[in-house]
């Protein structure tokens, strides 16, 4: 009797990604936040331990830029001027739906509204280098490798599942900023 294996596809992969990611960038900021005022702070814009600009960037990084590997210049290059269009966009979107800032480089050498800046703009491009070249590679083959222990059933519901506590989690989210309810 031939079984019917459903295989977790691209697009799934890519969502764990981004959660994964999203949670890392989440405890970075949390670290950071930390060593800089001493205290713990909630970090981002969701209830959970989650910065979405992160997973949204490594999602980016991967199914868009991922293809300038060889090329550190262009990676680079590319990498800089998205990302920094992607911050402005995101920051812009922010302060105009809920009138709320969660970054400010008004301070910052070269910044335009606050949202962007020349340093991060640089620091964006070298992240990417580092991400592409080494830290993805390195996940990726270790994510592979322990899904491969999961059944493919599994997979599949647990990241349908998380896809629900996030999608909720930004919902509720909103509905608290915008003080809907």
């Amino acid at each position: 009797m031939k079984q019917d294996v459903k295989k977790v596809t691209n697009f799934r992969y890519l969502l764990l990604y981004f959660l994964l990611y999203s949670f890392v960038g989440w405890l970075l900021e949390t670290c950071y936040s930390f060593a800089v005022l001493g205290h713990f702070t909630k970090r981002g814009f969701l209830f959970g331990p989650l910065c979405p600009i992160y997973g949204w960037g490594a999602v980016i990084l991967v199914s868009a830029l991922k293809k300038y590997k060889s090329n550190s210049l262009k990676l680079f290059i590319y990498s800089a001027i998205v990302f920094s269009i992607f911050e402005y966009l995101a920051g812009f979107a922010l302060d105009a739906l809920f009138s709320a800032r969660w970054w400010d480089y008004t301070n910052d050498f070269m910044n335009l509204n606050g949202r962007v800046s020349i340093f991060y703009s640089f620091a964006w491009g070298i992240i990417a280098i580092l991400f592409i070249n080494h830290i993805h590679p390195f996940v990726e083959k270790h994510v592979k490798k322990i899904l491969k222990k999961i059944p493919n059933a599994v997979q599949i519901i647990t990241i349908n599942s998380l896809f629900i506590a996030i999608i909720s989690d930004t919902i509720f989210s909103c509905i608290r900023y915008l003080n809907i309810f």
